[in-house]
């Protein structure tokens, strides 16, 4: 029952916030389509301002992957692993996840194709995507564009956030399907 009403929540979910907002706006006698545009418009714009910061980013992951620096840290790190319960294979992921959502994608693919979907370790990849934020990213790529140098308490926070998402997922993980 429980599972049939969260079917059908998730199929209406979207569409059903859109058409509140698009309510509440006309309700407020905002233009909306003419809001919408012009948000969309200065997206662009926003986009074409942290695409430098984005090559970068992409750019420094790629030579931290290729150099087998992220072999060396996985191997370092895996005793810590497993003991709250994370399968090794899964720590690339959790590691590239603070770094590239791009990366973290990718990565989860290959669990995917390797161990399936299904698996503990697709199951727990899965999770933590969902449950962490690409945070260094956020900082390089959305920070720079607007010139923001300090960014103060924006990087611990975000790194003790993403900590808590890899462990929280794991917990979870193992506890529903371990």
């Amino acid at each position: 029952m429980f599972v049939i009403f969260m079917e059908s929540l998730s199929k209406w979910a979207i569409p059903a916030i859109i058409f509140i907002i698009t309510l509440y706006g006309f309700l407020k006698k905002v233009k909306v389509y003419e809001a919408f545009t012009e948000g969309a418009k200065e997206g662009f714009y926003t986009a074409v301002r942290i695409i430098p910061y984005l090559v970068a980013m992409l750019f420094a992951i790629g030579i931290f992957r290729a150099s087998g620096a992220m072999d060396v840290l996985v191997k370092a790190l895996n005793p810590v692993t497993s003991l709250i319960g994370m399968p090794g294979e899964v720590l690339p992921m959790a590691l590239m996840r603070p770094l590239s959502g791009g990366g973290a994608s990718g990565i989860m693919n290959d669990l995917f194709t390797q161990y399936g979907p299904d698996s503990i370790i697709g199951r727990m990849a899965s999770v933590m995507m969902g449950s962490t934020e690409t945070t260094f990213y956020v900082l390089a790529v959305y920070f720079g564009s607007v010139a923001i140098r300090k960014t103060r308490h924006a990087l611990p926070a975000g790194l003790v956030a993403d900590a808590v998402g890899i462990i929280t997922a794991v917990f979870v993980t193992n506890l529903m399907f371990g």
